[in-house]
């Protein structure tokens, strides 16, 4: 068996995998509202360009300080997604049900800034993978592509996932995220 290597492409579905969740977890319950077909575009196109935007500027971010940490710079990487996990663990972390009802009613700039809160966990991966010299446009298209397909199932599902199954979802996303920062950490 190959050892884990941070460069390797198994890295990046390990980061992609909780957001996926995370994005489902938000995604359901907006599904659970009962948003429209047209709704539902608007929101997966959302999610979809923040998801995306938000890895980028925390990667330029991260590469930056990537280089001048230099050997401990996969370290550092593995300290920040583990502390995305143990946010993502921690009761209460995220008020995802006020983001339900927010971007069920958001239209125009407040669009903007509800998007930029539901994508903070992306500038934390997008960070780690700056510092852990990912390649960049593989990262932002598999999380941008990622985003738009879970969101448009959790909205499809939502309503059969509930509550309880949403805090699953993210549970796991932050358990999957602590994984992926002690293989980097082991790395």
């Amino acid at each position: 068996m190959r050892p884990w290597r941070v460069n390797h492409p198994w890295t990046i579905a390990a980061l992609i995998l909780p957001l996926g969740l995370d994005t489902l977890a938000l995604s359901a319950g907006l599904g659970a509202a009962g948003l429209r077909g047209s709704e539902r575009l608007r929101v997966g196109l959302t999610f979809s360009a923040f998801e995306a935007v938000m890895p980028l500027i925390g990667f330029l971010v991260g590469r930056g300080v990537g280089s001048a940490l230099g050997s401990v710079g996969n370290d550092v990487a593995a300290i920040v997604l583990a502390g995305l996990g143990v946010y993502m663990l921690w009761p209460g972390g995220a008020d995802d049900d006020e983001k339900i009802v927010l971007l069920e009613r958001a239209r125009g700039l407040a669009i903007l800034g509800l998007g930029l809160s539901i994508s903070m966990d992306e500038l934390a991966i997008g960070f780690g993978s700056g510092l852990l010299r990912l390649p960049l446009i593989v990262l932002v298209v598999a999380i941008g592509l990622q985003a738009f397909i879970v969101t448009q199932i959790g909205m499809r599902i939502g309503a059969r996932l509930g509550g309880e199954g949403r805090e699953w979802a993210e549970r796991v996303a932050g358990v999957l995220l602590i994984a992926a920062a002690m293989l980097i950490f082991a790395s």
